[in-house]
Parts: C-alpha cells; structure tokens; sequence
C-alpha cells in the first residue's frame, strides 16, 4: 500500500529525518459489505458548476471515521486555502459506514482508523472492486488513570485481568489497597473493537464497567474518579490524568506512549490510520491523498499528536524505560 517518494521531510524538537525512503504504493482491494449490497443502486451526485476534475480542483465526498474526524478537518482547511476550487465535503461515520459508502459510491474517499477486515477483503475481490489504500498515521491506544495513582506501570496480561473482573484491586499490580474501576469506550467504535482484538483477545468485556462515548469522556470520567483506569488514543491528554507506562507482558519492560516508542514498533498497542479510494475515483481524491501522505500533511499528524507514517523519520532521544516494578527508577536504555 502506500506512497511515494518525498521531497521533504519532517523536522522537530523530538525527531527528525535522516533520508528519504521509497515508500511502495500498491492496490488494495477492499470491503464489499453485505450492507453495501443493499446500497449499490445509489449514485453520486453530479458535481456542481463547471469546475474541472483534477488533483486540486473539484468536488470530493468524504466519510471519517470519528476518532480521525478532527485530524481530517484540520487537513481538509489546509488543502482548500491552497486550493480554493476543491470542494470537500467531510461527514463522519463508523469506519464500516466509510467502506460502505465508498463501495456503494456514495462517497470518494474512507477515512478508516483500523485495518480492513478480512471479510471486507474478501467480498471486495468477490464483487470486483479494485481500491488504492494509504496508511497516513499511527496511534498508541494508552491506559490512563487519575494522576494521584502511585502506578506507574501495567502490563496487557493484568489489564486483561482487570477487563475480565479478576483483578478487582490495584495492589494485585503493585499499587494501594483500593478498588479498580475500569472505564471502556462504546462497543461500537473501533477504539473499543482494537481493545476487543488485542487487549481481551476476543472475548468479551466481564467487570462491571462504566461506558463512555469518546477520549474526551473518557478522560473527563478517570479524571474524576481516584483509581479508575480507561484507554484513550495517544492524541488525547488531560491535567487531571495520567498514561500508564504498558509491557507485553508482566517481566518485559515497559514503555511509555510517546512518539519514538510507538514509531519504532515498542509500544504493545499500536495502530494505523487509512486512506481509501477507488482507482476510478476522481482525480481530486487522489490529490487529496497526495497531500495527507506529503511533508505539510504529516507535520499535521505530528502536531495533532500523532506519529506520521507516510515519511522516514530519525529520533534524537529515546523514551524513558521503566523497569518492571510498579514505582521504580528509569533504567538506561539500549
């Protein structure tokens, strides 16, 4: 999947690039949706007036997929000053409504922040339907609990326990002698879908557990209540709350989720974000694509608190590595 050559690269405080790398773009073929089937006799609409079709002019649609929607917004401001005859429209829906719409044709280009699913693969080569996909960032799904938590530490294996009602209070993890209460993300977002898949191995949440509807929610709820714990994207930060360095496994190290961690692959919970077009789309869509994927598009992922991933990048300084103890001393990298 993904990119071309650039011509730039990014350059900030926490890291840098070294060179330029050939970044492959290949056609992915994509989801056909049993709902989809039940969409496909709707057509687009014509695109008003007699602008021209092309890589910066035009009339695209797009559906985002919620946790990317504000990331999307601040790059679709940024390409329509420079372009001002490309016109987007951008609404949001579940990154199974993005591919829905987009086999359906109801929209030019998906916004998805997981990976496509393999019955998603599956009926795209079924029904014919040949797509370019681009990974354009990556996020960390981080553990937070309220600042005043002497924790420190937590690895996937005791969050799992505490998901499942097993692990009830925090000094089964090394903390103090109080209750755990965990907060999770709607069974519908594909936020709560990755914790399903990676954290709880497909099994269903069990503790009795509070609901939530986004970040900030989530956020605003572990802030308020002492000795909470939820998961949040990397992108989302609040006074009042604190990320939880994660292992693997309890005896591996823990890494906190900063950008050089989750860029390198050492951060357990990471996942990407995905552009998807059909290759007979508009050509302002690709256009589109090509400037999310370029210097000006990633330094957006960069300062929206995400970790770019359509350019090389080479970090100045390593995260901080807490050993395996709940409280302990920063140990000394490789």
């Amino acid at each position: 999947m993904f990119d071309k050559r650039r011509l730039r690269s990014l350059d900030c405080k926490c890291f840098g690039v070294r060179y330029l790398e050939s970044l492959q773009r290949v056609r992915v073929l994509l989801p056909f949706l049993a709902g989809v089937l039940l969409l496909g006799g709707c057509s687009p609409q014509s695109a008003p007036g007699t602008v021209e079709d092309s890589m910066t002019s035009g009339r695209i649609r797009i559906v985002c997929a919620p946790e990317a929607l504000g990331l999307i917004a601040q790059e679709q401001s940024s390409f329509s000053a420079l372009y001002p005859d490309a016109t987007i429209e951008l609404r949001a829906g579940s990154s199974r409504d993005a591919i829905a719409a987009l086999f359906a044709d109801e929209c030019d280009l998906a916004v998805i922040t997981r990976e496509l699913e393999p019955e998603e693969r599956r009926a795209a080569v079924q029904g014919g339907l040949e797509m370019e996909g681009y990974r354009f960032a990556q996020d960390a799904v981080v553990m937070v609990t309220q600042s005043g938590n002497p924790v420190e530490n937590v690895a996937i294996d005791a969050v799992r326990g505490i998901y499942r009602g097993e692990v009830k209070r925090w000094s089964e993890v090394g903390g103090p002698n109080t209750e755990v209460v965990p907060v999770v993300q709607s069974h519908r977002s594909d936020m709560a879908a990755f914790f399903r898949q990676q954290v709880m191995g497909g099994e269903p949440v069990k503790a009795a557990v509070i609901e939530e509807q986004s970040d900030s929610t989530v956020l605003a709820r572990v802030g308020s209540i002492p000795y909470s714990i939820g998961y949040v994207s990397m992108a989302g930060s609040s006074p009042r709350t604190k990320p939880l360095r994660l292992s693997s496994l309890t005896g591996l190290p823990y890494w906190k989720p900063d950008l050089e961690a989750v860029y390198r692959g050492e951060y357990p919970l990471t996942r990407y974000f995905n552009l998807y077009m059909r290759t007979s789309g508009p050509k302002l869509a690709s256009g589109f694509i090509t400037y999310v994927t370029s210097f000006e598009g990633q330094k957006l992922v960069r300062e929206f608190g995400l970790v770019p991933a359509a350019v090389p990048v080479r970090f100045v300084r390593r995260s901080p590595m807490l050993s395996t103890h709940s409280r302990g001393e920063p140990s000394k990298t490789p």
